[in-house]
């Protein structure tokens, strides 16, 4: 188990994305602008007309199915943690509420809107280091460096 060994204090930050605009590199952007360091997903609702996934079984040497849907989709579920190699996983449900999910690659094209809550954890710093064991570049968890603020 790798964690920073404690708890942290936690910051929200809450957003829309519109009609169009695409879902994953809308909130890495607002990640990047807020310089969010441990940042994740709390809860998301919306639609979609596109996504890209990749389904489960994956290993690095066998990157499994792709899959590239169109149409519309209502969000059930989005989760994951988003620093810059973001790991998002996302559920949708078609017109007959048959549902199809896995590990967001991107074209996540909002519909009508998504609706996001997004939490920090103010006192530690999510980074990812390939780990051999599973061939991919896994999180790591680690008490944020503490900065010297004068007032």
């Amino acid at each position: 188990m790798s964690s920073a060994g404690a708890g942290s204090a936690l910051r929200v930050h809450a957003i829309r994305v519109r009609p169009g605009q695409e879902l994953l590199g809308t909130l890495q952007a607002f990640v990047e602008e807020k310089r969010l360091r441990a940042p994740f997903i709390v809860t998301c609702v919306g639609s979609l007309t596109k996504a890209t996934l990749r389904l489960a079984n994956a290993t690095a040497t066998k990157t499994n199915e792709v899959v590239h849907l169109s149409g519309h989709f209502e969000i059930v579920s989005l989760v994951g943690t988003l620093n810059p190699d973001a790991h998002v996983h996302i559920s949708l449900s078609d017109f007959e509420g048959k549902t199809v999910g896995g590990h967001v690659l991107g074209d996540l094209e909002v519909f009508t809107t998504a609706e996001v809550v997004i939490g920090e954890a103010v006192d530690l710093e999510f980074t990812r280091e390939m780990d051999e064991e599973t061939g991919f570049p896994e999180l790591v968890v680690q008490p944020r460096p503490q900065t010297n603020q004068s007032a």
